[in-house]
C-alpha cells in the first residue's frame, strides 16, 4: 500500500488487502482507491462491507479524494464520500478543480446527484464560482450526451440566482455581437462605419484598437472599457475555429504548478493569463499587455527573416530600450525566473509547437508562453519529420539574456540550473495530482486526451514512482539536452519566419 505507483495486484494479495481493510482505512487512508478497485462490486456481501467502512472513513485530502470521481467509482456511495471530503475545499481552491469537476458530472448515474448538489450549492453562494460554472457548462451544450444534463443545472443555477442573470445575459448578448462581428468578416471586409456600429453595441473604448490578428482563423483583438472609473483598458481576443479547452487545461496547470512553487518559497513569475471556452471552437483569451512575441522582436532588430531567429543581441537589446538604467537588473531577474518556470512547465506537460511567435517577452522582463494546441508530447511533424527535437526551449539567446550578455557570466546561469532543478522537485513531489487532474479530463473529448496511455507522457516526466535523485538525474539530462541541441530550435524558428513572410 505503501508504494504510490503500485496497482495491480495478484490474488493472493487482493484476498490478503480485503481480509485487513480495516487496517487500510486505519494506517493507510488515502490509499482508499486501491482498495475499492479490488472489491468485488458484484458480490452484495462486498459492498455491504464496503459502504459500511466507508461511513467510518476518515476524510482525505482533496488531491487523493479527486481521483474517486473517476468513472472507476461509480458506487452512490463512493462518489457521496468523495463529495464529503471535497466540502472542506476553498472557494480558491474549488475553482482551480472546476473545469475537472465539470467533465466528472458526466460520469454520474443520475441527473439529480450528491456532486450536482454541491456544485449549485457553492456556485450559489459564490458568483465567481457561478460565473465560471455558467460558462464551462454552456460551452458543451451543443453536446448532445451531455445537453439535458447540462442544461438542468444551468436552468437550476439561473433560477436560484436571479440577480446574476441580468450580468450573464449582458455578457452572452456581447458574445453574439462579437460573433457577428467575426461573421461578417468571412462574407465580406468590414468597412470602418460597421466595425465602430458593433464596436458600440459591444461597449469597445475604441474601435481603432481593434483588429483581425494576422493568423489563420483571423481571431478578433478588441478592447474594452474597465468598468473601473480611471481602469486601464482591458484587452480580449475573440477566436472562432479553435477548441480552447486544451488551452484552459494547460493554463490551469500553469497556474496550479505557480501555486505550488510559491508554497515552497519559489517565485518564478509566472504569467498564467486567463483563456475561456464559450462554445463549440471559440472563447475568449486574455490580452497580456505591453508583450511582444519573439518572432516581432527579432524581426525588427534584423535585415531578412533568414538571419532574425540567429541574432543573439536581439532579446537583450529589447530589453535594454524598455528598462534603462537600473532597471535592467530587475527585468533580467524577472527573465531568469520566468524562463525557468516555463522551461520545466513546457517539459513536464509535453508543450509542443514553440515556435518564436509563440513565446512572448513583457517589457519588464518576464517570458511566457502561449497557444497550446499540442501536449502530452504530441510535437509537430513535417513531411514525416520531427520538427521539434528538444525537451524544451532554451536558446542561446535566452542564455545571453540570463548572463547579461557576458559569455564567462557562469554563476547567473547556474543559479538558473538551481532554480529550474528546485521547480521541477516541487513538481515531481505532486506528479499523482497531475497525473488525476489530466485523468478527469478525459471524459472532455481533446483529441490529444482520449486515454489512459496519452497521460503516460506526463507519468513520465514526472518520473512518476521513482526516487528522488533519480527523477532529478534524467531531468539534469533533458536540461543539457535542450542546451546542447538548441541549434535545431533556431532553425525551425528560422522556417518559421520564413513561411510566415512568403504566407499570402
Amino acid at each position: 500500500m505503501d508504494n504510490k505507483n503500485y496497482t495491480e495486484f495478484f490474488e493472493d494479495e487482493k484476498e490478503l488487502l480485503w481480509k485487513l481493510r480495516a487496517e487500510v482505512r486505519d494506517y493507510f487512508p488515502e490509499c482508499l482507491s486501491k482498495l475499492l478497485l479490488i472489491t468485488k462490486w458484484n458480490k452484495h456481501e462486498d459492498v455491504v462491507q464496503m459502504v459500511s467502512l466507508l461511513k467510518h472513513w476518515p476524510d482525505l485530502p482533496a488531491i487523493h479524494a479527486l481521483e474517486l470521481l473517476d468513472y472507476s467509482f461509480p458506487d452512490p456511495a463512493v462518489r457521496s464520500f468523495t463529495i464529503r471530503c471535497l466540502k472542506k475545499l476553498s472557494d480558491d481552491e474549488l475553482l482551480q478543480y472546476l473545469i475537472q469537476l465539470v467533465q466528472v458530472l458526466k460520469y454520474e448515474s443520475y441527473l439529480d446527484c450528491d456532486l450536482t448538489t454541491f456544485l449549485l450549492e457553492r456556485a450559489l453562494s459564490n458568483r465567481r464560482i457561478g460565473h465560471f460554472l455558467f460558462w464551462h457548462l454552456k460551452s458543451e451544450i451543443h453536446v448532445a450526451s451531455v445537453s439535458l444534463r447540462f442544461g438542468l443545472i444551468l436552468e437550476a443555477y439561473c433560477r436560484g440566482n436571479v440577480h446574476h442573470i441580468k450580468l450573464l445575459s449582458r455578457q452572452v448578448t456581447a458574445f453574439l455581437f462579437t460573433l457577428m462581428l467575426r461573421s461578417r468578416n468571412k462574407c465580406v471586409c468590414c468597412s470602418k462605419t460597421q466595425l465602430l456600429q458593433s464596436a458600440f453595441l459591444l461597449f469597445i473604448h475604441s474601435a481603432d484598437k481593434c483588429r483581425f490578428m494576422d493568423s489563420k482563423m483571423k481571431p478578433l483583438w478588441l478592447m474594452y472599457k474597465n468598468p473601473l472609473e480611471h481602469g486601464d483598458m482591458v484587452g480580449i481576443i475573440f477566436k472562432n475555429g479553435d477548441d480552447l479547452r486544451q488551452d484552459m487545461l494547460t493554463l490551469q496547470m500553469i497556474r496550479l504548478m505557480e501555486n505550488l512553487w510559491k508554497k515552497e518559497g519559489l517565485d518564478l513569475r509566472m504569467i498564467p493569463y486567463c483563456c475561456l471556452s464559450t462554445g463549440n471552437k471559440m472563447g475568449l483569451i486574455e490580452v497580456v499587455k505591453n508583450a511582444d512575441t519573439i518572432a516581432n522582436i527579432q524581426r525588427n532588430s534584423s535585415n531578412s527573416a533568414a538571419t532574425a531567429a540567429f541574432n543573439k543581441d536581439a532579446l537583450l537589446n529589447w530589453l535594454k530600450s524598455k528598462n534603462p538604467g537600473d532597471k535592467l537588473d530587475q527585468a533580467i531577474e524577472e527573465f531568469t525566473l520566468s524562463c525557468a518556470g516555463y522551461c520545466v512547465a513546457t517539459y513536464v506537460l509535453g508543450i509542443g509547437d514553440r515556435h518564436n511567435d509563440n513565446i512572448m517577452i513583457r517589457e519588464t522582463g518576464q517570458l511566457f508562453h502561449i497557444d497550446f494546441g499540442h501536449f502530452l508530447g504530441n510535437f509537430k511533424r513535417k513531411l514525416g519529420i520531427n520538427r521539434e527535437r528538444v525537451p524544451f526551449i532554451l536558446t542561446y539567446d535566452f542564455v545571453h539574456v540570463i548572463q547579461q550578455g557576458k559569455t564567462n557570466n557562469s554563476e547567473k546561469f547556474e543559479r538558473f540550473r538551481e532554480y529550474c532543478e528546485h521547480a521541477y522537485k516541487i513538481l515531481c513531489r505532486n506528479g499523482s495530482l497531475f497525473v488525476n487532474l489530466f485523468a478527469m479530463m478525459k471524459a472532455a473529448g481533446l483529441p490529444e486526451l482520449t486515454s489512459s496511455k496519452d497521460i503516460q507522457y506526463l507519468k513520465d516526466s514526472l518520473a512518476l514512482g521513482k526516487p528522488e535523485d533519480e527523477a532529478l538525474k534524467n531531468f539534469k539530462v533533458k536540461f543539457n539536452e535542450a542546451l546542447r541541441e538548441s541549434w535545431k530550435t533556431k532553425v525551425n524558428w528560422m522556417m518559421h519566419s520564413l513561411a510566415k513572410d512568403n504566407r499570402p
